[in-house]
């Protein structure tokens, strides 16, 4: 895992500012009524203006068979895990969406997701977005310099056991510089190794994925989006962070 020097650092907190500001645009635009791709296109307007570079429009992913990724935003909503289209789909009332964003700035990047409520939602769907912060707050707690990467894993997956809901087993986090997927994949469930060592310098995403019901996925023919199996609810929410001698360090604040 390579460990980034100060200027990296300095630069990957300044993309990381660009992403959160990103999600306090959406959070005034969020409501019922408005569709997808706005959001998508106010997002994708506001990376321009800052001089930035979106990551997800036209990436090609690890597979020949996925077509490019058509939005700037991943828009992922109730039931639907991650990498959902912004599409011309319309948001309703009740609804829950989960809004990916990754970005470059002066040749780093930053990365977060935010599951992100419209209107008002029922008592238990805000319990899970609860349980998806909490899961979120926990992982990152375990990221100290000195203890493994598969800290985090284990920290998370005890959370989620013990509330009764599922972390996503095979989509993890990653780690993040001058690319927006580097080494080392960030498990969020229990491992049996403890995995490298972390140190001050390393930087990486913690995006743990919780469904209501089971942590099976199904992904549909579009090449994209991956929805629960069982069509219940799902949130996620992801920062981008720094280890520091000082405890972990949130790139993304939002």
């Amino acid at each position: 895992m390579q460990r980034k020097n100060k200027k990296a650092l300095d630069r990957m907190r300044t993309a990381g500012r660009m992403v959160a500001e990103c999600f306090a645009l959406l959070e005034e635009n969020i409501k019922p009524g408005v569709s997808l791709i706005v959001l998508d296109k106010l997002v994708e307007d506001y990376i321009a203006a800052m001089g930035a570079e979106p990551l997800y429009k036209g990436y090609e992913g690890s597979s020949a068979e996925h077509p490019p990724f058509p939005g700037v935003i991943c828009a992922s909503v109730n039931h639907e895990i991650c990498h959902g289209l912004p599409n011309e789909r319309i948001l309703k009332a009740g609804d829950i969406i989960g809004i990916d964003i990754g970005l470059r700035y002066q040749g780093y990047c930053g990365d977060a997701c935010y599951t992100f409520p419209v209107g008002t939602v029922a008592p238990h769907v805000d319990r899970l977005m609860n349980i998806g912060k909490e899961a979120l707050r926990v992982g990152i707690e375990a990221a100290q310099s000195g203890g493994f990467l598969h800290d985090i894993g284990h920290a998370i997956n005890d959370y989620t056991d013990s509330q009764g809901v599922a972390v996503v087993h095979e989509w993890g986090g990653h780690g993040i510089g001058r690319n927006l997927h580097e080494s080392p994949s960030v498990s969020h469930i229990h491992q049996a190794s403890r995995g490298p060592r972390l140190r001050p310098g390393m930087t990486f995403t913690i995006e743990p994925m919780i469904n209501a019901g089971t942590h099976e996925w199904i992904l549909l023919n579009d090449g994209w989006t991956v929805i629960t199996a069982d069509g219940k609810l799902s949130v996620q929410y992801e920062h981008t962070i720094a280890i520091t001698q000082n405890g972990p360090e949130i790139m993304t604040k939002i």
